[in-house]
């Protein structure tokens, strides 16, 4: 008992120096902060709860509220499905005879019909929250600003300064075809040209080998200098198993001949897909992966995800699109000459494609899927003549009209000259041969004035 009450003792001898210590440590640092509060030039109060407004006495000093009154605050924003210039700044808070005269000084730099949903733009308040400012680029072509003055809205309009070169890019396959396009120095949007130029020819699902050789020569958009996209590809050339395949613009409507001046466009793609590659051929007896028995296969099966855009192969009329068994989704179109392609195993159908409906080549009429009898998302491709079903890789194309022979001659000099243009680079004349169009020719139109399109650079660019 006796050691208790001296333990107790003990800790209380030791509790008190240390509570006092810690007392005077607390007055010391409530007395420097009032004397610090005292001394401030601007002390700062507390802020009455839920007030919409600073209490005068919290006003910053008179010499920064010019600064805070000219502060622009920015916003990003993009433009709506379906929306209109008035109800876009109805968005931002303008009514009336102001919101009037902001839609009047918008419309006088930029057509509203050019606005695109997804448009992006900047919108700039100030301090009270009320718009004082818009920024709006239209790409590739110019910007639009406008700002609230003492007198109303101004806006004002810079062109993008806009030029062309012409480029030649050369390469070869090590992957994909678009991947090596940009390995080769080209922009990817290149390589889609490529193939859509010579899908008559090459088909980018099999015909595609590591080493094949590429080049294409084509004019460059640049905007306020830098590379924007593909204007107009001139000729393109691919080498592989099968040979040198080129395609040279010629004449004022864009068509592309081969070397001998032979149309490229067939009667017939090469392939209903822009790019896959395929996992089953035409077959008069094999193994159904579903079925598990040996039965023919008519068509050719292209690997895809589900959702490809499927085109069809040539123009005609669609004889059916609806369900049928093991084939899942099915479109058929009725072509020349009693073709008929069929495409199965498709998730949906594409935009006004039933019974009687006219597409024409390239046009998408449905998207790849997995329905019926399949094993994994992919296009079923078929192709019957005069009842009878063929491999569609054995198609013999009819091609369209031949040049008129009075114009074989000039064609050969241009041909000669895109060659040549190929092996030394030098373009220097390519730009006044036959058949190549002023650069840029078709400039939009801005609110009924025309856009500046710029120049032309002559001296090539090649890639390697």
């Amino acid at each position: 008992m006796a050691f208790h009450r001296r333990h107790a003792l003990s800790v209380l001898r030791l509790a008190v120096p240390v509570g006092l210590a810690l007392v005077g440590w607390m007055l010391s640092v409530s007395t420097n902060r009032l004397e610090a509060y005292n001394r401030s030039p601007f002390p700062v109060t507390s802020i009455p709860a839920f007030r919409e407004e600073f209490a005068p006495r919290l006003a910053s000093p008179t010499a920064t509220s010019r600064w805070l009154d000219r502060a622009r605050v920015p916003v990003e924003y993009s433009l709506n499905r379906g929306e209109t210039v008035p109800t876009l700044f109805t968005r931002l808070g303008l009514e009336g005879a102001d919101a009037e005269q902001a839609v009047a000084a918008f419309s006088r730099d930029l057509d509203p019909r050019r606005l695109r949903a997804g448009n992006r733009f900047s919108a700039y308040f100030g301090p009270r929250a009320t718009l004082a400012g818009l920024d709006l680029t239209v790409s590739g072509v110019g910007r639009l600003e406008m700002a609230r003055g003492t007198s109303g809205w101004k806006s004002r309009w810079r062109d993008f300064a806009r030029t062309s070169r012409l480029r030649v890019v050369r390469g070869s396959i090590d992957g994909a075809f678009d991947s090596s396009v940009q390995a080769a120095g080209g922009p990817p949007s290149l390589a889609y040209r490529i193939a859509e130029i010579l899908q008559w020819d090459v088909d980018f699902a099999r015909d595609l080998h590591r080493g094949d050789r590429f080049e294409a020569l084509y004019e460059e958009v640049l905007v306020d200098g830098k590379p924007y996209g593909v204007q107009k590809v001139i000729a393109v050339a691919y080498e592989g198993d099968g040979g040198r395949k080129e395609a040279i613009r010629f004449g004022t409507d864009g068509t592309f001949y081969d070397g001998e001046g032979q149309p490229l466009r067939k009667m017939f793609l090469r392939s209903p897909l822009r790019y896959s590659h395929i996992t089953s051929r035409f077959s008069m007896r094999r193994f159904h992966p579903v079925l598990g028995v040996f039965r023919p296969h008519y068509g050719i099966d292209y690997g895809a995800p589900i959702g490809t855009p499927v085109q069809s192969t040539a123009g005609g009329v669609v004889v059916s699109a609806g369900f049928e068994r093991g084939g899942g989704n099915v479109v058929k179109v009725r072509h020349a000459d009693d073709y008929v392609t069929a495409y199965l195993h498709l998730s949906r159908f594409g935009s006004g494609i039933r019974p009687g409906a006219r597409v024409h080549q390239g046009d998408t009429i449905a998207y790849t899927g997995m329905t019926g009898l399949a094993t994994g998302p992919h296009l079923d491709y078929r192709v019957q003549h005069q009842g009878r079903w063929i491999d569609p890789l054995s198609l013999t194309s009819v091609r369209d009209q031949d040049l008129p022979s009075r114009q074989l001659a000039s064609f050969r000099g241009w041909r000669n000259e895109v060659r040549r243009a190929w092996v030394s680079g030098q373009v220097d004349r390519l730009g006044g041969a036959l058949g190549l169009p002023a650069p840029l020719s078709g400039a939009p139109q801005m609110a009924g004035r025309r856009v500046p399109a710029g120049s032309t650079a002559t001296p090539v660019v090649v890639a390697r």
